[in-house]
């Protein structure tokens, strides 16, 4: 009984003396501050909504064939248009909101819901796109019906 109660109290005493003994977190310095530390520097440059359709379409197929043994592939985009540019608060990350009606190979058409992102691309070096056709979210990464894609 002698061990279980020292045990009990070593571990209380730990646990009152934690917060103690590790040192809080400061802020950065001037060095760090002046080396890599400057902070978001957006511009909003963004390219129209046509710009990325022919990154979605092959990205599209890809998957499809890749991850869900498919051959679909989108054929043709129609009613390209702009949803909402920089729809949130100033600081936040440029987006351009999109959306398309896409010709799929099975002859069906589907709402495409996309969105071009500044310094989205490889590793920062240019603008990326996010995007999301309707029906055909297989992993439900954009779910309900794409709904996440959206502004």
């Amino acid at each position: 009984m002698s061990g279980l109660f020292r045990c009990l109290s070593v571990l209380a005493i730990a646990a009152l003396l934690s917060p103690f003994g590790s040192p809080e977190a400061g802020a950065a310095n001037w060095l760090e501050k002046g080396i890599w530390l400057s902070g978001p520097r957006y511009d909003a440059d963004l390219p129209a909504c046509e710009a990325a359709l022919g990154t979605i379409a092959s990205r599209f197929a890809a998957k499809e064939g890749r991850f869900w043994n498919s051959n679909l592939e989108i054929l043709d985009f129609q009613r390209v248009r702009q949803l909402a540019f920089m729809p949130w608060r100033d600081g936040a990350i440029p987006r351009r909101f999109c959306a398309a009606t896409a010709t799929v190979s099975d002859g069906r058409r589907h709402a495409v819901y996309y969105s071009i992102v500044e310094d989205g691309g490889a590793i920062g070096a240019s603008w990326g796109v996010e995007w999301c056709v309707v029906g055909l979210d297989r992993n439900w990464a954009y779910n309900p019906a794409c709904r996440m894609a959206r502004p």
